[in-house]
């Protein structure tokens, strides 16, 4: 398989994730938006030299220019700035005080537990029934706790 084709793989796999795609559903980035921010970080880190955006366009699921690759990334870029302007700014105001933003960042850190224990389970090759059974547990628990999450009521502070 070709290395474009493998990385192909990895976003689509990656996109077609049950967390990721309540978070990408949530999120203010469209799916086009969150493949082209994958590339170019993905590219940036795993690349042994720096890609140029054609051939960063061309790992796109479906290939486009490099004009419309450049013109994804940065509306992407400024959307990811912006949310978290959006985040700040609720704080100024005092429309968001520590207790509502509670729920989400206790999630945040639940995630990245959860994917630094895939990560481990995937390097050392932990593939033992009890083990991969808690993974499972942890991502369901997460799931449903995301979708809850994601309800505009939730942002009330009202069950």
């Amino acid at each position: 398989m070709r290395p474009q084709e493998k990385t192909q793989k990895w976003i689509k796999r990656s996109l077609e994730d049950p967390i990721a795609k309540i978070l990408s559903q949530n999120s203010c980035l469209t799916k086009i938006q969150i493949e082209t921010l994958l590339i170019d970080a993905l590219t940036e880190n795993i690349a042994e030299k720096p890609l140029k955006y054609e051939e960063k366009a061309k790992l796109r699921i479906s290939a486009v220019s490099r004009g419309a690759f450049n013109r994804t990334l940065g509306q992407a870029r400024r959307n990811v700035i912006r949310a978290i302007y959006t985040i700040i700014l609720l704080g100024y105001v005092g429309i968001s005080d520590g207790t509502l933003l509670d729920p989400y960042i206790e999630i945040a850190n639940r995630l990245q537990t959860y994917m630094n224990t895939y990560r481990e389970a995937l390097g050392e090759q932990m593939t033992t029934t009890e083990y991969l059974a808690a993974i499972a547990t942890l991502r369901n628990d997460l799931e449903n706790d995301l979708k809850q999450l994601s309800k505009p009521r939730k942002m009330s502070g009202k069950p």
